[in-house]
């Protein structure tokens, strides 16, 4: 099994899963307020928490040399750039499994022909299969965003392995 790294975690509504479950995890986050209220809410938690901004962080600095999946609710402002970190670093990242915006993920997982079809679909299906798992409705939030959501599971093509 591989280990998970979280993006994001916030308030921890995930974590205390990977946590509870003693599953091979670390999270990262960028908002101290967050890092302290995991600390608070989940003891222990501290050995699994990096306070840093994924998108500058080093994979080899948390599982070097290792293939790890990518998990977590992700800010909406910069999914795409999340996905295209794991492009980058495909042989690393077997897995993503990710909530994101609705037309977000739209794109991701769309086919030739399909108006949402663009540089977004062509770079991930280059390397990943991906298919929407669930639709998630603004109301399963508290509070609840502006937009739907959706949550995509990716797995690196058998070809790349």
């Amino acid at each position: 099994m591989y280990p998970v790294l979280e993006i994001w975690p916030g308030k921890g509504v995930l974590t205390k899963y990977l946590f509870e479950k003693m599953i091979r995890f670390n999270s990262v986050e960028s908002d101290i307020d967050m890092i302290e209220y995991l600390h608070t809410h989940y003891p222990g938690i501290d050995i699994h928490l990096i306070y840093k901004d994924f998108l500058k962080l080093s994979f080899d600095d948390i599982f070097p040399e290792e293939q790890f999946v990518l998990f977590g609710n992700f800010p909406y402002n910069i999914s795409s750039q999340i996905i295209f970190k794991m492009i980058e670093n495909y042989k690393r990242v077997p897995v993503l499994i990710g909530m994101f915006q609705k037309e977000v993920a739209e794109r991701i997982v769309a086919q030739p022909g399909n108006k949402d079809y663009g540089i977004l679909s062509v770079l991930t299906q280059a390397h990943y299969d991906g298919k929407i798992i669930y639709k998630v409705k603004p109301g399963s939030f508290s509070p609840p965003p502006k937009v739907d959501s959706s949550v995509i599971r990716l797995e690196r093509k058998k070809i790349l392995r």
